[in-house]
């Protein structure tokens, strides 16, 4: 009888990590990164970047603490998913998909549209009373 062994042979997972400023600055620079790092991976970009818009600006406009940072953290991952990670240090103030708003309101859509976008998204909490939300892309085929 024989038999058959089968190796997994690991796809190596792709990792970016940065930290930025809590600016205006620094949530356009993680959006800018984010396509220069896709890019570079022969990787679609534009739907990441706008995901990493959203978190960033939220991290700046809701997470912010006068003198810390948030964490951009992309992660290609087997399967070609692209895993997300933005980290600011509000952890009391966690996203949700907010009610629909209304037509004419200036803000409130930042999660609805990472939620389109993504296959999933959540929130985990980190040390310091820090917080990390994540969203999970599908890149689609290679």
């Amino acid at each position: 009888m024989s038999q058959r062994f089968t190796v997994e042979v690991p796809v190596p997972t792709r990792q970016f990590a940065v930290r930025l400023s809590a600016t205006r600055r620094g949530a356009r620079l993680a959006r800018l990164l984010t396509e220069r790092q896709l890019d570079d991976w022969g990787e679609p970009y534009e739907a990441a970047a706008q995901v990493v818009a959203e978190l960033a600006s939220n991290a700046v406009l809701h997470g912010r603490v006068p003198g810390r940072d948030f964490r951009l953290v992309l992660e290609l991952r087997p399967g070609r998913t692209l895993r997300v990670e933005v980290t600011d240090a509000r952890g009391d103030r966690v996203p949700h998909l907010p009610d629909p708003v209304e037509g004419d309101a200036e803000g409130g859509r930042g999660m609805t549209i990472v939620a389109a976008y993504a296959g999933r998204w959540g929130v985990r909490g980190e040390p310091a009373g820090a917080k990390t939300v994540w969203a999970e892309l599908a890149l689609g085929p290679g």
